[in-house]
Parts: C-alpha cells; structure tokens; sequence
C-alpha cells in the first residue's frame, strides 16, 4: 500500500460478495479497501476516529440503516464524498432517491468486478458510471417530470460545460474539447454546483434531466 494508492470503503452486507470485491480490490494496483463493513451502522462506529476514504461502494439493501440513509448521513461528514451505489435493485423509486441524494454511481451487483473497478477510477476523473439498464429507467422518469424551467444564471460557457459533463465526459475531456485548462473547467464546475444547489456530477445530471434545463 501507497499513500497516492485509492482508499476505499465498501458497505455490503452480503458477506461473500464482501469479501470477493474486498479481494479484487486489494489486488488491483493503485487501490486498497482499508474497511469493509456489513452494515452502515458499522462504519458510524469508526468514523470519528478515522480519515474519510476516497471513495465508498454501498449498497442500498442493508439492514438496519438503508443505503440512502447512509448517504445522507455521509454527507454530513463531506458534502462531496464519492459514493457508489451497488444494488441487486433497478426500480425506479430506487434509482432516483439514491441519485437526488448525491450518489455518484450506480450500478447492480452483477456487473462484472473489472466494471466496478473501473468506475471507481471512472468517478475519481469525474465521470458519474450508470448501468445502462438503470440509466434508461432515469431517462424514462426524469422525462416524466414537468417543472418551470429555469436557467439558474447560468453562463454561456457553464452552459457549453454543463452540456459536455451531461454528455458522459470527464472533466479533462471538457477541458479539451473547450481548449480551456483543467483548472478552468474545474473552477468552472464548482460554479455550476453552486446555482444548481448539488454538490456531486451525478446530482447535476439529475438536476438537469428532471428540470428539462436545455
């Protein structure tokens, strides 16, 4: 283990799939899991004493305190704490709690272990990975729900930004594409954040397919 290595914590309480995950991800290079917990409460318990991760997997299944409760109350810790959702669920009602309250990906339980591991870099470069499955669901519900348009102040350039993040890009693909700098993006990004009200690019594509913004 690195100090530049990803530290990650996964909440799952299946604790076969735990412990397969746990395994796969201490085998990649670049990445250690240094908690793996079967309930949210668990991690609550350690959380005081310790540095937050670079990223949480969590499943929204558990007993006890819910994944999306999880979420919540992670939030109070750090508003912009990467979390990825992992779920045997794809209903609707599911997918869009766990996106509005700041989840940064979503993906079932049987995608392949090689996917999650790549969407965890995937979120860490600033991408939001959805199951496309679950991504057709939140299209379908999003173009459903009709509210007042509003531009929320945006400028031209967060506009052309927004679009490009919408679009599946990472924030160095903006950069490029918009020959601006990285740093500029970023700035830029923070901005968006900030007039939308969210705090993660999951919750800015929410945002912007419930509220119909282009």
């Amino acid at each position: 283990m690195k100090d530049e290595d990803i530290n990650i914590w996964m909440i799952e309480d299946n604790s076969r799939y735990r412990k397969s995950l746990t395994t796969v991800i201490n085998n990649t290079s670049g990445m250690f899991c240094s908690h793996s917990f079967p309930s949210c409460e668990d991690a609550f318990l350690v959380i005081e004493n310790e540095n937050l991760p670079d990223i949480i997997l969590l499943d929204i299944g558990l007993p006890g305190m819910s994944g999306i409760e999880g979420i919540q109350k992670f939030r109070s810790y750090s508003a912009d704490l990467p979390i990825i959702i992992l779920t045997i669920h794809e209903d609707n009602d599911t997918v869009f709690d766990a996106l509005c309250e700041g989840a940064s990906g979503y993906l079932l339980k049987d995608s392949s272990q090689e996917k999650i591991v790549a969407s965890i870099k995937e979120v860490l470069a600033g991408g939001a990975p959805l199951n496309m499955r679950i991504a057709h669901k939140v299209l379908k519900l999003f173009s459903r729900i009709k509210v007042k348009k509003s531009d929320y102040g945006l400028t031209t350039r967060e506009k052309e930004i927004l679009k490009l993040i919408v679009a599946g890009n990472t924030k160095q693909q903006v950069a490029d594409k918009l020959f601006l700098s990285f740093h500029t993006v970023n700035t830029h990004l923070k901005n968006i954040y900030t007039k939308l009200h969210v705090n993660t690019i999951a919750g800015v594509v929410s945002k912007v397919y419930k509220e119909d913004l282009f």
